[in-house]
């Protein structure tokens, strides 16, 4: 996945590009960073994807897995890295649409790719076993490749979302529009305006992502299994507070890029503070259930089986993280999305340098001296690392927007 996000994050300034012609209403161009995207989709995968397929064996070897464990995770990472193609081009398309103006696209390609997976992940997983244990049957002929076959539905349900947006993308529709049929040969100008736009974002992404799994495996998840068990938990309704904001902070990066391509400066920022706004609203009430709720969210995690003793010791151990992740909510809310906006205009190289910076220097670095000098905060202690991680930085990022350095930059030539 830290070898894919780079390419996501790269791949954001196509609706940047797209973005800022609908509102200049360059029309004509459109087409061009639609292809631009795929090209450099293709041209990652075959450039970083495949080859990582190839040493991500070896990679988990030197580690020390066991055989077994070994065995199962290369085969998984490695479908999914030759299933790139697919992952890497929905990003392309999905931004293209953003920046066009035209979610609804993708929601539905989102919905159905996630069906698709679901359902290839029981045929694939189960085979002619089944799910007795639910009454659910098994599917004749096909056996039962476990977590291999996990990979295999994934991959199915990824194509299923790159292949919808593509036929929209090269459909009649689109063509009578934009002329995209006639605009597949690859734009070296197009492709080098992606690239030298989206490397910073396509840093900032990918950096942190390994970052924050050093974090959870290694920081934060070095104290054993409740601590890990603890952390989890917690991350996983982490996600369900900021995936929101970051699709608003998808809509904050075509709007403004809209925006400034029209030359509507003030309605830019309008933009961006309303989904600002809207993020706010919504991650602070998570803090508050956060709060509130700390004992009983945890407690969704823990089996029945797990012994009296140990399962107290897990709700503690979340209380205390899920304080943390309350109190970086509404700056995390703002960072987010004000990073979209500034994307939106095409401010990339600061906000992505600093971020790596901070990431390393805050989250792995701080959480590492966190666990030396105050071992006794346990994985609390890289905890509030990382909260001060995402305090630092929603606070970087407001100010750099509300500064107005951005409303000077200009991509359209």
């Amino acid at each position: 996945w830290a070898s894919i996000a780079f390419g996501f994050g790269m791949l954001t300034l196509v609706n940047t590009l797209v973005a800022q012609r609908v509102g200049a209403g360059r029309t004509a161009e459109i087409a061009r960073y639609g292809w631009a995207g795929l090209w450099v989709a293709l041209g990652y995968w075959l450039v970083v994807l495949i080859p990582f397929a190839l040493v991500i064996g070896p990679m988990f070897r030197a580690m020390g897995h066991e055989a077994h464990l070994l065995e199962m995770e290369t085969s998984y990472a490695r479908i999914l890295l030759a299933a790139g193609i697919f992952t890497i081009s929905s990003k392309a398309l999905s931004n293209f649409f953003f920046g066009l103006q035209r979610p609804k696209v993708i929601t539905v390609a989102a919905i159905a790719g996630n069906v698709v997976n679901l359902v290839g992940n029981y045929v694939f997983v189960f085979g002619e076993r089944g799910l007795p244990e639910l009454g659910l049957p098994g599917i004749p002929g096909i056996p039962a490749y476990g977590v291999t076959g996990s990979a295999i539905g994934t991959a199915i349900g990824t194509a299923v979302e790159a292949l919808i947006p593509l036929c929209m993308f090269l459909g009649a529709r689109l063509n009578r529009a934009f002329a995209v049929r006639r605009a597949w040969r690859p734009d070296f100008h197009a492709i080098g305006e992606v690239l030298r736009l989206g490397w910073p974002a396509g840093l900032q992404f990918g950096n942190e992502m390994i970052c924050w799994a050093i974090f959870m495996t290694v920081l934060a998840g070095g104290f054993g299994n409740e601590h890990m068990t603890a952390g989890w938990a917690a991350m996983r309704f982490v996600h369900i507070s900021f995936m929101p904001a970051v699709g608003l902070s998808i809509a904050a990066t075509s709007l403004v890029g809209k925006h400034v391509g029209e030359g509507d400066i003030s309605r830019a920022a309008r933009s961006a503070h309303a989904a600002v706004a809207i993020a706010i609203l919504w991650m602070t009430c998570c803090a508050a259930i956060f709060v509130i709720f700390r004992n009983e969210i945890t407690g969704v995690f823990i089996d029945a089986s797990t012994p009296l003793d140990s399962a107290a010791r897990i709700r503690a151990i979340g209380s205390q993280i899920f304080i943390c992740a309350a109190i970086f909510q509404t700056l995390d809310a703002i960072g987010i999305v004000y990073t979209g906006a500034l994307r939106g205009a095409g401010d990339t190289f600061v906000p992505g340098l600093v971020t790596a910076v901070l990431g390393w220097a805050v989250i792995v670095g701080g959480g590492y001296a966190m666990t030396r000098v105050f071992p006794e905060l346990e994985s609390t202690g890289p905890w509030i690392a990382a909260t001060a991680y995402l305090v630092i930085l929603g606070v970087f990022v407001a100010l750099r927007f509300e500064r107005g350095g951005w409303r000077r930059l200009h991509l359209l030539s």
